[in-house]
């Protein structure tokens, strides 16, 4: 089984691919929230393929990840236990966090990878040039063919990962304050470009935006940016900051990703 969380569609191609060439079932994080339920329990035999398939928000995993890790349970056998994690250049340490979580579960990684993905974080960054975003889905494309071939042999011990400079310090200290100060809704606004399609209220992961004559946003944030890189209309804006920025989601994802 493959759980996945994504905004823009780079986690939900990674998370599509492997079961794909795996023969085993995914199913978004977000929709598993939707259930109200205390916990999430599956069953799975020895072996049985366990991954955990998310993009890297500030250099950690995003926090309903590690929120639905937190309310896993894991009964039958010992699974294979994976992760792949997609930024746009590096993902600190990020799988340690994601190690740390699942421990707690009695679960261990058995391998992970890191997979660089085209940017998406106008808020801090640009998209990236289109050259750039291409050689970055060829690259991935490859990868993920290697990873897919690693995960059929159950291959233990491989971690293939991105930290980049300084990943400690990003991890424990960058990524606080992120969580604490930067999932704010307050900026985001919608032009008179708006054509009240629905599409950012359907495919918010925490079902913050309501849209009657406009998008209205709740409190509750991810900063997946879904919203306002996936609006066909380019009406979803944040502050001033964005309004001359591009706009990225996988070729992938589409009106029904999720």
């Amino acid at each position: 089984m493959i759980f996945y969380f994504s905004g823009t569609g780079n986690s939900l191609h990674a998370a599509r691919t492997i079961p794909q060439a795996q023969g085993v079932g995914f199913l978004p994080i977000a929709k598993e929230f939707d259930k109200k339920e205390d916990a999430f329990e599956f069953t799975l035999a020895d072996g049985e393929l366990l991954g955990f398939v998310f993009p890297v928000y500030a250099w950690a995993p995003p926090k309903m990840v590690l929120d639905f890790i937190a309310r896993i349970k894991v009964t039958g056998g010992r699974p294979y236990v994976f992760s792949v994690c997609t930024c746009g250049d590096e993902e600190g340490r990020a799988t340690r966090a994601l190690q740390r979580a699942i421990a707690k579960k009695g679960l261990a990684l058995d391998s992970a990878f890191t997979v660089q993905m085209p940017n998406n974080y106008i808020l801090g960054f640009d998209v990236d040039p289109k050259d750039v975003e291409q050689e970055k889905l060829r690259n991935a494309g490859q990868k993920l063919e290697e990873i897919n071939r690693l995960l059929a042999q159950r291959q233990s011990g491989v971690f293939r990962l991105i930290p980049g400079s300084m990943p400690a310090l990003k991890t424990t200290v960058v990524n606080p304050l992120f969580n604490r100060f930067a999932m704010s809704t307050k900026k985001f606004y919608a032009t008179d470009a708006c054509t009240r399609c629905g599409l950012c209220e359907k495919i918010c992961p925490v079902h913050t935006i309501t849209v009657k004559e406009k998008p209205a946003w709740g409190k509750a944030c991810t900063q997946c940016l879904a919203c306002i890189n996936r609006c066909p209309a380019r009406a979803i804006q944040y502050g001033s900051g964005t309004v001359q920025k591009g706009r990225y989601a996988h070729p992938d994802c589409d009106a029904n990703s999720n």
